[in-house]
C-alpha cells in the first residue's frame, strides 16, 4: 500500500507548462514550423531577433512566431540526445529535459522484445521518446498521457508509426483498467516538481523520495504484485533498498554518463539476474553495448582484497581502473573485478575497502570485438569500456605546497584531476598548482600535461601521479 504522502513535496502537484507548444498544435502554427529549415533552426539558436524580426515582419502574429522559434531551440537541443528525429518533433522543455535518450530508448525496446513481449502500454510517454523506440522495434503501443497538450504533441510524433495509438488519461488508472489488453506497462513516474524548494531559476527540482514520484514507486510495484509484467524507468540515483524483492535493476550510461535505473518486475525480470548496469556509447544506436550482470542482490558481491595504506609503496607501475559508473550504481565493482581476475589471470584489488577504484598488477588487454561479460555479443561496433585505465606513476602526499612544488618542476599548463573519498575541488586543486594565465614556467617545455587521482587510502590523503592507458 502506499505510504502517506501528505505532506510530501510531489511531482504530482507539478504541472508542465506547455503554453508556448499550444500554439503550433494548430494548423497554422505547424504550417509555419513546417515552412521552416535547418538553417531556421540553427539561426533560432545563434541569432533568434533576427528571425523573429524576419517572421513577424512577414505578418505572423508575436506569439506564434514566440511559439515557433521555441520549438526550433528545443529541436536543435534535443538533436544530440534524441537523434536526426527530433528535426519533426513537437518539443517541450520539460519533455526535452526528460525524455530517455535514444540509444537507451533502443535498449528498452530490445529487452522488451526479448522478453516476449508485442503489445506494451507506455504510461507517462511524455513526448513519446520510449514510443518510438517501441514502435521502431515493431512493438504495438499504447502510448498515455494526462497532460492534453503534451497528449498532442506526442499523437503528432508518434502519427507516422503504424500500430500506435495516444490516449489522453491518467497512467494508473488506464493500467488498472486496460492492463489486460497489452503484454507490459512501462512507466516513467514524474520526478521534478515545479516551483518547490531549491527549484532555482530552472523552476524545477528534483524528487528523491520515490512515494513522492507521480505515480508513486509503490503504486507501480503494486501493479507487478498483481501479476502485471512492469517495468519502470528511475533515476541513476536510486538508493538500493529502494529496489524491491525480486525485482532486476539495471542501471544504464551513455558515453560515461549514468541516466537512470530501470526496474524489471515480474515476467519481465530475467531469472539469473538481480542487479545489471549497461555502459552504452554515445552514438544514437546501442551497438557497441556492454554489461554486467549479477544474479545476487544488493550488498551480496564478491568480496575483494583491498591494497589499503600499507601497500600505496608498491603501486608505481601498477594500474588503477575507474569502473563505469553504472557499474559503481550498481554495486558490481568487484564483480568487475573477478570478472577479469577470471578472464585475463590478473590479480586486481581495490583500491581501499571504499573506493570505487581498482589496481591491477599489469595492464589488462582491450576487448578485440563487441562481447559482454554475460557472454552476449553487443553489436558490430568496437565494443565501449567499462573502465578507464591509468598507470601510476608516482604517489604524492595530498599536500597543496608539495603539489605546488611538483607542478612547478614539471613545468605544468594542463592538470587533469579525479578523485574519490576527498573533499577536494578539482577546479580550486587546478587553480591553486597551475601558473595563472599568460605566465610559463621552464623555458621550452610550456604546455605539459599530468594526471592526478585524488584519494583516501586508509588514514592517508594521497595523489597518485598517472598516465592514462585508455579503456578495458
Amino acid at each position: 500500500m502506499p505510504r502517506d504522502t501528505a505532506d510530501r513535496p510531489s511531482a504530482a502537484a507539478s504541472r508542465r507548462d506547455a503554453t508556448e507548444l499550444a500554439p503550433v498544435l494548430e494548423p497554422a502554427g505547424l504550417a509555419l514550423l513546417d515552412s521552416l529549415g535547418g538553417d531556421d533552426e540553427d539561426r533560432a539558436v545563434a541569432d533568434p531577433l533576427a528571425l523573429s524580426g524576419r517572421l513577424r515582419a512577414a505578418g505572423h502574429e508575436p506569439g506564434l512566431v514566440a511559439a515557433v522559434l521555441t520549438q526550433l531551440a528545443l529541436r536543435h537541443r534535443a538533436r544530440s540526445k534524441l537523434g536526426e528525429a527530433a528535426g519533426a518533433m513537437l518539443l517541450t522543455r520539460d519533455g526535452v529535459e526528460q525524455a530517455t535518450r535514444r540509444v537507451v530508448a533502443v535498449q528498452h525496446a530490445r529487452r522488451l522484445v526479448a522478453a516476449g513481449v508485442r503489445h506494451v502500454a507506455d504510461l507517462g510517454c511524455g513526448i513519446g521518446a520510449d514510443a518510438l523506440a517501441f514502435a521502431d522495434a515493431g512493438l504495438e503501443v499504447t502510448a498515455v498521457e494526462r497532460d492534453p497538450v503534451v497528449a498532442a504533441a506526442a499523437a503528432h510524433n508518434l502519427a507516422d508509426r503504424p500500430g500506435v495509438r495516444v490516449v489522453t488519461g491518467d497512467a494508473v488508472a488506464w493500467a488498472r483498467e486496460h492492463a489486460d489488453e497489452v503484454d507490459a506497462l512501462w512507466f516513467d513516474p514524474a520526478r521534478r516538481q515545479i516551483g518547490g524548494p531549491g527549484a532555482g531559476a530552472r523552476g524545477s527540482s528534483r524528487v528523491l523520495d520515490p512515494e513522492a514520484f507521480s505515480p508513486p514507486l509503490s503504486v507501480v510495484t503494486g501493479l507487478a504484485e498483481a501479476g502485471r509484467p512492469v517495468a519502470v524507468k528511475l533515476g541513476p540515483g536510486l538508493p538500493h533498498e529502494h529496489v524491491p524483492t525480486g525485482a532486476e535493476a539495471c542501471w544504464t550510461s551513455v558515453g560515461g554518463d549514468v541516466t537512470e535505473v530501470a526496474l524489471y518486475l515480474g515476467s519481465l525480470a530475467r531469472a539469473d539476474v538481480r542487479r545489471a548496469a549497461h555502459v552504452l556509447p554515445a552514438a544514437a544506436t546501442a551497438e557497441g553495448a556492454r554489461e554486467l550482470i549479477s544474479a545476487a542482490a544488493a550488498g551480496a558481491s564478491p568480496e575483494l582484497a583491498a591494497v589499503g595504506q600499507a601497500g600505496l609503496d608498491e603501486l608505481p607501475g601498477a594500474v588503477l581502473y575507474e569502473p563505469d559508473g553504472a557499474i559503481v550504481r550498481a554495486g558490481l565493482v568487484t564483480d568487475l573485478a573477478g570478472w577479469w581476475s577470471d578472464q585475463h589471470g590478473v590479480r586486481v584489488r581495490l583500491l581501499d575497502e571504499h573506493l570505487a577504484y581498482l589496481i591491477a598488477e599489469e595492464a589488462l588487454p582491450a576487448p578485440a570485438e563487441s562481447q559482454d561479460p554475460a557472454g552476449a555479443p553487443g553489436g558490430r561496433d568496437p565494443a565501449v569500456p567499462l573502465a578507464h585505465g591509468f598507470r601510476v606513476e608516482a604517489v604524492h602526499p595530498l599536500d597543496v605546497k608539495a603539489l605546488r612544488r611538483w607542478a612547478r618542476e614539471r613545468a605544468l599548463t594542463r592538470l587533469d584531476v579525479k578523485k574519490r573519498g576527498v573533499d577536494v575541488t578539482p577546479e580550486k586543486l587546478r587553480a591553486q598548482l597551475l601558473p595563472k594565465p599568460g605566465k610559463t614556467r621552464g623555458a621550452g617545455r610550456a604546455g605539459a600535461h599530468a594526471t592526478l587521482v585524488l584519494a583516501r587510502v586508509g588514514e592517508r590523503r594521497v595523489a597518485l601521479e598517472v598516465t592514462p592507458l585508455g579503456g578495458v
